[in-house]
């Protein structure tokens, strides 16, 4: 089931609770009509920014975009633990490859996999010595 397909049956239970449906259209704009062009979606994106960096100032300094948001929640779970094929599915990559952007940006998890490794102890450090072959090669330039 489709993310439209799930609010549309989230607004019709709503109104067959008694909710009023002027209420249900302001939660879900334009629901009636199908899907969201991507236009309305920035638009939407750049109205609740706008409302939003009244209580949160900093907001007006990032870039907030549907696909950050995307990522956004993608990173929180993957930081929750959810496994990375599910997070494939559910932003609707067709490679997991794809996905694995995601584990490569995750600092938390690269701290973490650090902390999991032997410390690494210095030896004496010598002087590189270049061999003869190389030192041939470096007197025929």
């Amino acid at each position: 089931m489709h993310t439209a397909d799930r609010a549309r049956a989230w607004c019709l239970a709503g109104m067959a609770e008694g909710a009023d449906a002027t209420q249900i259209e302001g939660a879900v704009p334009q629901y009636a009509q199908g899907r969201l062009s991507a236009d309305s979606i920035q638009a939407l994106m750049a109205k609740y920014v706008r409302v939003a960096s009244k209580n949160c100032p900093s907001l007006t300094s990032k870039r907030v975009s549907p696909h950050v948001l995307k990522h956004s929640a993608a990173m929180e779970l993957l930081q929750a633990g959810v496994d990375s094929s599910v997070i494939a599915l559910w932003l609707g990559h067709e490679s997991i490859e794809t996905t694995q952007t995601y584990l490569h940006a995750h600092l938390a998890l690269k701290e973490a996999a650090l902390t999991k490794l032997k410390p690494y102890s210095r030896a004496k450090r010598t002087r590189f010595q270049p061999n003869d072959r190389l030192l041939a090669f470096l007197e025929a330039l």
